[in-house]
């Protein structure tokens, strides 16, 4: 199962990933996925990267016409080095490493994940934290105990195309489960459990989303 990110063009999917849409949808304080329409399976395929194909999330070949640049810019360094921040609870500690598609999820029913992590003590605290950490569909954040010991388990690999009509925006590319991302150059990104892609063909870290199709209000045609 691999993703390979072609020079100024598409994302080509193999490995049989099964794809699907995705709503993200307020429930009270907190966000969950709603399902939205069915998307055709395949062997391979190709995703839309620079946000211009109409027959989105799939290319059509408008990037060559849209005169596309794609130059890839994110760090390839491990997810452990680009750590930008730590919160710590009486037995939990939130790693955090800033890349954010603005998914939300780090919501919950009693404020956000950084604030139920520092009072994790609290009943259903620590609970909460831990399932917001899971949820993030950008693997910006990840819950340790405190041997260090990841508090997540690996998904079944999957492709979420994720819609925001809350912010009258199509969202990012979920990459869920350990499937390879390969760079145009040949070089391989850390395999994780949770990525978020850009698809509006905006992002300033590319390949990863970060929250520009919001601002822009992003729309692939389907939202």
């Amino acid at each position: 199962m691999k993703i390979k990110i072609t020079e100024n063009g598409p994302y080509i999917v193999t490995g049989n990933i099964p794809i699907k849409e995705m709503i993200i949808t307020p429930v009270g304080k907190h966000y969950e996925f709603r399902e939205g329409r069915k998307l055709p399976q395949s062997e391979e395929y190709a995703l839309c990267r620079c946000g211009k194909s109409k027959n989105a999330p799939f290319c059509d070949g408008n990037h060559e016409k849209s005169f596309f640049r794609g130059d890839e810019t994110a760090l390839k360094e491990k997810y452990i080095k680009r750590i930008e921040d730590a919160v710590e609870g009486d037995e939990i500690t939130l790693l955090d490493d800033g890349r954010c598609c603005f998914a939300r999820f780090c919501h919950t029913e009693e404020g956000d994940i950084w604030s139920v992590t520092e009072s994790d003590g609290i009943e259903n605290h620590k609970e909460m934290a831990i399932k917001a950490a899971k949820e993030c569909p950008a693997g910006r954040l990840v819950m340790i105990d405190k041997e260090g010991n990841i508090l997540e388990e690996t998904s079944e690999p999957e492709i979420i195309i994720m819609q925001d009509p809350q912010k009258n925006s199509s969202s990012a590319i979920f990459v869920k489960g350990p499937i390879q991302i390969e760079g145009a150059d040949g070089t391989l990104y850390e395999v994780r459990n949770r990525v978020a892609l850009c698809r509006c063909g905006k992002s300033k870290n590319k390949p990863f989303c970060d929250a520009t199709h919001a601002m822009i209000e992003f729309n692939d045609g389907h939202l």
